[in-house]
C-alpha cells in the first residue's frame, strides 16, 4: 500500500514536471479563460491607441518608437543588473543610458537629416544652428561615444572587473537589438506609413491568429524552446497572415495618408502621386466565375511576400526570445502589458520582420532614379550657410 501511494505521488510530480516543462500543452487550467479574457483585453486596447497614434501621423508614430525603445532598453538593462554591484558603482547605469542616447542620436541623425534639413529651410536662424549639427554629425556622435568609453575605464573598480566589462559588452548587444530593428522602421514610416504600418499589422494578425489557432485546435508541440506554440496555430496563422497580406494591402494602398512619403518633419496634410504600385489594374477572368473582372493594385503582390515572411520566418524571432528567457529563467522580460508580458515581449517578431521590411524596400520597391532636389539635398545638408550662399553665386556667374 505504500508502494501504492509513493509511485502516485512520483507520478503527480513527473506530471507536474511534464506541465512545467511544456510537454502538456493543453492541460485544464482554472485560469486559462481568465488569462484568455486579459490578454485580449490588452491587445484591444493597444490595437486602439496604435490606431490613435497611426491618425495622428509620421512624427507621432515615431515618437511612440523612441518610447518603445527607452522601454524595452530599461527591461533589458534591467535583465542582467545585480543591484549589491550597482550600489557599489555609482554612475554605472548612467552610462549605460549616455551610450543609448548616444545611439539614438546617431541613428536618427544618419536616417532623418533630410527630413530635418527639409523642415528648416525655410527659417534662416534655424539653418544656421542646425547646419553645423547635420554637417558635423559623425563627429558628434564619436565624440560622445568616446567619452562614454572614457568614462567606462575611469569607473573601472578592482574586484568588479568582470561584472563591468559584462555589463559594457550587455549594453552594447542592447544598442544592437534595440537600435537595428527601430532605425529600420523608422526608416519605413517616413518611405510612407503603408511601409510600417503592413508589416507591423501582419506580425500583430500572426500573433493573434497563431494564440487563437492554438489555443482552440493545438494538439502537435512545434518547438521546444517555446512549448505552448503548434503546428496548428502556426499554420492556420500563416494561412490567416497570407490573405490578410493581400487584403490589407488593397484597403492601405487606396490611402495618400498611408501611402505618400513624409519629405519633412510636420504634420499636415499629405499630397502627392501614388505611383504605379497603388493605381489599381484590372484583370478579366473566366467566363465561369461569378464576376467578369476584378481590381487589383500591384502593391498587393508585394504584400504576399510580406505575409509569407511575416508568417514563416518572424516567428523565429519569438524562438530566439524564448530562448534568450530560458537562459535567464523569466517568464517574461516584463510586466508592462498584463497578459502579454513587457514590451520586449511584443516586439521580438518585429525586430526582424522591420529589417526585412526595409531591405525588401529598397531592393525591390523603391524608385532608382534620383531627382534634381534629392542631388540638391545631398549637397546642401553639409554646407554652411555661407558656403550655399558661395554656391548660389557660382552658379549664377555658369549661367549667365
Amino acid at each position: 500500500m505504500l508502494r501504492d501511494r509513493h509511485r502516485t505521488r512520483r507520478r503527480s510530480s513527473d506530471e507536474t514536471r511534464e506541465e512545467t516543462n511544456g510537454e502538456h500543452l493543453l492541460v485544464d487550467d482554472a485560469n486559462k479563460y481568465k488569462k484568455f479574457r486579459t490578454r485580449t483585453l490588452s491587445t484591444v486596447w493597444m490595437i486602439g491607441g496604435f490606431i490613435f497614434i497611426l491618425y495622428l501621423g509620421h512624427l507621432f508614430i515615431w515618437g511612440m518608437i523612441v518610447v518603445i525603445q527607452i522601454l524595452m532598453a530599461k527591461e533589458l538593462f534591467a535583465l542582467a543588473a545585480r543591484a549589491q554591484r550597482e550600489k557599489q558603482l555609482p554612475g554605472f547605469r548612467l552610462l549605460n543610458w549616455h551610450f543609448f542616447f548616444t545611439a539614438m542620436v546617431y541613428v536618427y541623425g544618419r536616417f532623418l537629416s533630410k527630413q530635418l534639413v527639409n523642415s528648416i529651410s525655410s527659417d534662416r536662424i534655424l539653418t544656421q544652428l542646425f547646419s553645423g549639427y547635420i554637417k558635423y554629425h559623425m563627429l558628434i556622435c564619436y565624440s560622445m561615444y568616446i567619452i562614454g568609453f572614457v568614462w567606462f575605464i575611469l569607473t573601472l573598480r578592482k574586484r568588479s572587473y568582470h561584472y563591468q566589462f559584462g555589463q559594457f559588452a550587455w549594453t552594447h548587444m542592447i544598442l544592437f537589438v534595440v537600435f537595428t530593428q527601430s532605425a529600420f522602421t523608422v526608416a519605413n514610416i517616413f518611405e510612407g506609413i503603408i511601409w510600417f504600418l503592413l508589416p507591423a499589422s501582419l506580425i500583430v494578425i500572426n500573433d493573434i491568429a497563431a494564440y487563437i489557432c492554438g489555443f482552440f485546435f493545438g494538439r502537435t508541440p512545434l518547438i521546444k524552446l517555446s512549448p505552448k506554440k503548434t503546428w496548428e496555430g502556426f499554420i492556420g496563422a500563416s494561412i490567416v497572415t497570407v490573405v490578410s497580406a493581400s487584403l490589407l494591402a488593397n484597403l492601405m494602398g487606396r490611402s495618400l495618408w498611408l501611402t505618400c512619403p513624409r519629405k519633412d518633419l510636420s504634420i499636415g496634410p499629405l499630397y502627392c502621386d501614388p505611383g504605379p504600385l497603388f493605381k489599381p489594374k484590372t484583370y478579366e477572368l473566366p467566363s465561369w466565375f461569378p464576376f467578369r473582372e476584378v481590381n487589383i493594385l500591384p502593391v498587393q503582390s508585394h504584400a504576399l511576400v510580406y505575409g509569407l515572411f511575416a508568417s514563416v520566418i518572424a516567428p523565429f524571432g519569438g524562438f530566439f526570445a524564448s530562448g534568450f528567457k530560458r537562459a535567464f529563467r523569466i517568464k517574461d522580460f516584463g510586466d508592462s502589458i498584463p497578459g502579454h508580458g513587457g514590451i520586449t515581449d511584443r516586439m521580438d517578431c518585429q525586430m526582424v520582420m522591420a529589417v526585412f521590411s526595409y531591405i525588401y524596400y529598397q531592393s525591390f520597391i523603391a524608385p532608382l532614379n534620383v531627382t534634381v532636389d534629392e542631388m540638391m539635398d545631398q549637397i546642401l545638408r553639409t554646407l554652411s550657410v555661407e558656403q550655399q550662399m558661395e554656391l548660389y553665386r557660382e552658379l549664377g556667374k555658369v549661367l549667365l
